[in-house]
């Protein structure tokens, strides 16, 4: 008779709202690759607003800590994120649907991730106040494993970068 062998890993209850969250978040094979094109894509052809953005991020000009540009993170891609300190930043082009944009922070809120939303408009008319703002929320203190209770996945998992 042999005994059924035990893994670790993370075990979330069928209907809790934490396992819809990381069951929602999560995706694999095709959509995962088709996320990554539109990624590269987006990297190759930025707006003006995520261009002036990025001349502040990159290069860890921000207290040496590093961002990354149109990642995909969980089913989203987004503009930039920090993965060291579970951040992300979203640009809102004055066309998009508000609706979906909440869905998305609501779905990187859920499973442990910081989210700054600007519109395009603020980060080309005031870039200076925008990463004032970025610098607040890197300065608020994170805790890794704070965030993988709450959010019951793990921090290497959530971000993936694929810089092309």
């Amino acid at each position: 008779m042999t005994a059924a062998r035990k893994t670790l890993g993370v075990s979330l209850a069928a209907g809790t709202p934490k396992a819809d969250a990381k069951a929602s978040f999560a995706v694999t094979g095709a959509r995962l690759e088709t996320l990554k094109e539109r990624a590269r894509d987006q990297r190759r052809n930025p707006t003006e607003a995520q261009k002036a953005l990025w001349a502040q991020l990159s290069g860890s000009k921000l207290g040496g800590v590093k961002f990354i540009r149109q990642s995909v993170v969980g089913s989203a891609i987004v503009d930039f994120a920090c993965p060291s300190r579970w951040i992300v930043i979203q640009l809102s082009a004055e066309d998009s649907n508000p609706d979906v944009n909440e869905l998305q922070d609501r779905k990187l809120t859920e499973v442990g991730i910081r989210v700054l939303r600007f519109s395009e408009d603020e980060v080309t008319g005031n870039v200076t106040s925008v990463v004032r703002e970025i610098e607040t929320e890197l300065a608020v203190p994170f805790d890794k494993r704070s965030a993988r209770r709450k959010a019951g996945t793990r921090p290497a998992s959530a971000f993936m970068s694929d810089e092309g």
